[in-house]
């Protein structure tokens, strides 16, 4: 006969099992909800139905400079430029190999190599030619659509909180990750539509090509535990 320990017990691990499956088909709805979002960026964008949207966004953006936001806007973006985001990247899994971290190591390497992977892909697949920047700053010489900053800062930073913040003991602290790494992250995408780099549309795609990586992995990692719990149980 079973105790109330037991009766408790066995109530909490099916409260547990629910809550991993609707995680696991939130993270399905969340990827294809994005990756429609993006195929509809896309169509409008080949069509040239963002033109007057991209255009009225920058022309309010720009109208809105001043030389210390320009300052800032040309660090955030340095900030998210392949210089820097490529060493913190070897480190930070450097950094999971030392302490042993081999779940995090795992996921943040295909969260990493996949957002490159992507950005390079949809580039090349869109061709879309970049606008002409403000400042005097270089024209980029790769193609603009979607704006890889905005890519693979989405998937650094967010994967960095998905990793972290379940460590963390205290509420305010989760939501201290998690509000970092969304303000590095809209600070990086907004720099490029400050300079003039991306057109709006770029960084809104980037940022959906981003969270449909993500949930795709976050989707295919609660499948893998959800079958090797069933593994295990049925050894």
């Amino acid at each position: 006969m079973k105790t109330a320990a037991a009766h408790r017990e066995s109530a909490a691990g099916q409260r547990h099992a629910r809550s991993e499956r609707l995680i696991a088909i939130l993270g399905f709805v969340s990827a294809v909800g994005a990756l429609l979002f993006f195929a509809w960026i896309a169509e409008e964008m080949l069509e040239g139905d963002t033109a007057q949207f991209d255009s009225q966004v920058t022309s309010v953006v720009h109208a809105h400079s001043t030389d210390r936001l320009t300052t800032i806007m040309r660090s955030l973006t340095f900030f998210g430029s392949s210089v820097v985001m490529t060493p913190l990247s070897i480190l930070t899994l450097a950094v999971c190999y030392i302490k042993r971290e081999f779940h995090a190591l795992k996921m943040l390497a295909a969260d990493f190599a996949g957002a490159l992977v992507l950005e390079a892909v949809l580039k090349s697949a869109f061709h879309r030619a970049r606008p002409v920047p403000f400042f005097d700053i270089p024209t980029p010489t790769s193609y603009s659509f979607p704006s890889g900053h905005a890519l693979f800062s989405f998937c650094f930073f967010a994967g960095l909180a998905v990793v972290i913040s379940p460590r963390l003991a205290r509420p305010m602290a989760k939501i201290t990750v998690w509000f970092a790494a969304l303000l590095l992250i809209f600070g990086i995408g907004f720099s490029r539509i400050y300079l003039g780099v991306h057109y709006p549309s770029d960084v809104l795609a980037g940022y959906a090509a981003g969270f449909v990586w993500m949930a795709t992995l976050n989707f295919v990692h609660q499948l893998h535990r959800r079958n090797v719990k069933r593994e295990w149980t049925l050894a």
